[in-house]
């Protein structure tokens, strides 16, 4: 005679199991990539080390830093209109949040399993710019608003590839799903050959391109880091922010490189799955294994994303807006085109 045993988790303990999930999944992308791309890749193409004293090769200087910007006083200037000044920097995180809650990690490891996921990731990541508009208006600055309006008008510019880039994969996979774009890709072919699955990388190479492109503005990073641009703004839309509300911008584009790059490697490098000619993908196993083969993913394409930061110079405001409506939004026309005509023709 056997039994089983089932725990029954409450609604309300399922709701704070997934809080604490996003949590770490947030946090814990935005830090490694802090250390290895900020802290160490940036200071060995500079020809130096970067920190070493806090922890082995300077692994707790993260710590050191948060620590830092706790101790800081929180300063709001006179002029600024409070309540919206405070709640600006809450609003990008909370972008970050929102897009990790539809990005699978496993056949059963995803927060929620949308029908319409990547509509719904394409809609929530534009909710940073709202944040961006907020810190730069409310901080009575006028460094600070003419970030925020710079922001607005570069990511509402980006915002068209990135959509349209998506586009041919929806196509391709015949679906909005983030789980069956996944499945895809892992259980598809090349030519009736299945030893790679058929990643989207090789088909939709033209929308990985413009996707990565788009991406890179939308996160402001260098060669479009117009609404920051130290050299003329002082610190863009945060320059009256100190403290833990700096901090939360400074984690926010992290956790949002990371979080974009997460979408892209499950629309475009199947995701957390391997091809199913390797490996029956339903297995439990997926859902410990999924999350580093995603996490792996992850790190690939931010480290092209902080390449293409430290080595490139800026560009001005209206090389950007011409690069932006003049060579990626007719280059995702032309991939849409082309997609649809061989979905139709094979």
């Amino acid at each position: 005679m056997t039994s089983t045993f089932a725990v029954v988790i409450p609604y309300w303990g399922q709701s704070i199991l997934r809080v604490l999930g996003v949590l770490v999944v947030v946090l814990l992308p935005a830090g490694t990539l802090v250390y290895l791309f900020l802290f160490k890749m940036m200071s060995f193409m500079q020809s130096r080390l970067g920190p070493m004293e806090a922890g082995p090769y300077g692994s707790m200087q993260l710590f050191a830093e948060v620590g830092k910007f706790l101790q800081k006083e929180d300063i709001t200037p006179d002029g600024a209109d409070t309540r919206i000044f405070k709640a600006a920097p809450y609003v990008v995180v909370l972008t970050v949040f929102l897009i990790y809650v539809a990005v699978p990690f496993g056949p059963d490891a995803v927060f929620a399993d949308f029908q319409l996921g990547v509509f719904y990731v394409l809609a929530v990541s534009s909710i940073s710019v709202l944040g961006i508009l907020m810190a730069g208006w409310a901080s009575a600055n006028k460094y600070s608003l003419i970030g925020g309006l710079r922001a607005a008008g570069q990511l509402i510019a980006y915002e068209l590839p990135l959509v349209l880039a998506v586009i041919g994969v929806v196509i391709q996979a015949g679906t909005m799903n983030m789980q069956a774009i996944v499945a895809a890709q892992s259980t598809g072919s090349i030519f009736g050959w299945n030893g790679i699955g058929n990643p989207y990388a090789l088909t939709q190479f033209l929308g990985l391109f413009i996707f990565m492109i788009a991406v890179q503005a939308e996160l402001t990073q260098t060669p479009f880091d117009m609404p920051i641009a130290e050299s003329e703004l002082v610190a863009g839309y945060m320059t009256e922010y100190s403290g833990f509300r700096f901090l939360l911008f400074f984690i926010a584009e992290f956790a949002a490189t990371a979080a974009f790059a997460a979408v892209a490697a499950t629309l475009f490098l199947g995701g957390w799955a391997l091809p199913s000619s390797w490996f029956d993908q339903s297995t439990d196993a997926m859902n410990i294994i999924g999350p580093f083969l995603l996490f792996g993913k992850i790190l690939l394409l931010s480290g092209l994303i902080f390449w293409v930061r430290f080595t490139y110079p800026r560009f001005r405001e209206d090389q950007l807006q011409r690069f932006a409506w003049k060579v990626l939004i007719p280059l995702a026309l032309i991939n849409i085109m082309a997609t649809a005509v061989l979905k139709v023709a094979f």
